[in-house]
């Protein structure tokens, strides 16, 4: 059995590699299955085809950021810095993120991504109604707009590293940004 649980894990890591460099359409199996050391088939097997696989690697990694990026109302700006951390430390991650939103017919929904992010839109709603966070836009637009300052330096974004690479050296200044940004968008009128 651990064999098994080390060529799957195995495969997972060649394909998180494979994924976040050529998206779904552009990875190959034999390659994925080259670099993990394993039959082709194998992967197969494990994973019935390469869309559950892309989709297997996904949840595995954000699974461990739900884990280690927790929420709460009562310090979103911490929240966000959380996620800038985690989004300039976990380049692969944001590629994968990003090729899943360009190819989101291509591949199924992430149920547990869906969920987590409706909790949050909650949380922000309730904090709203009692006074405590801007009701002056949506919640579901107030955390999006939360999550794009967060993200805005990864190196998938378009604007952010790619049009300012100076700022993107400083990330401590980049993170205190990222904190006075959410806090005006947070302050109650």
């Amino acid at each position: 059995m651990r064999n098994a649980e080390a060529t799957r894990e195995r495969i997972l890591e060649a394909a998180m590699d494979e994924f976040s460099t050529f998206g779904i359409a552009g990875a190959r199996v034999d390659r994925i299955a080259r670099t993990a050391g394993c039959n082709k088939n194998l992967i197969y097997i494990y994973f019935e085809n390469k869309e559950t696989l892309f989709t297997t690697v996904l949840q595995k990694h954000l699974d461990q950021a739900f884990e280690g990026i927790p929420f709460s109302v009562d310090d979103i700006p911490g929240f966000a810095v959380t996620v800038f951390d985690f989004a300039m430390a976990n380049p692969k991650i944001m590629r994968l993120l990003m090729w899943y939103t360009l190819e989101q017919n291509t591949v199924s929904s992430l149920p547990v991504r869906d969920v987590a992010h409706e909790r949050k839109i909650d949380k922000i709603s309730e904090a709203q109604a009692n006074g405590r966070i801007n009701s002056a836009l949506p919640p579901a637009f107030l955390l999006t707009s939360i999550m794009t300052i967060a993200t805005s330096w990864a190196a998938t974004n378009p604007f952010g590293p790619g049009l300012n690479p100076d700022a993107a050296k400083n990330q401590d200044a980049l993170r205190e940004s990222v904190v006075k940004a959410v806090e005006l968008l947070l302050q109650a009128k």
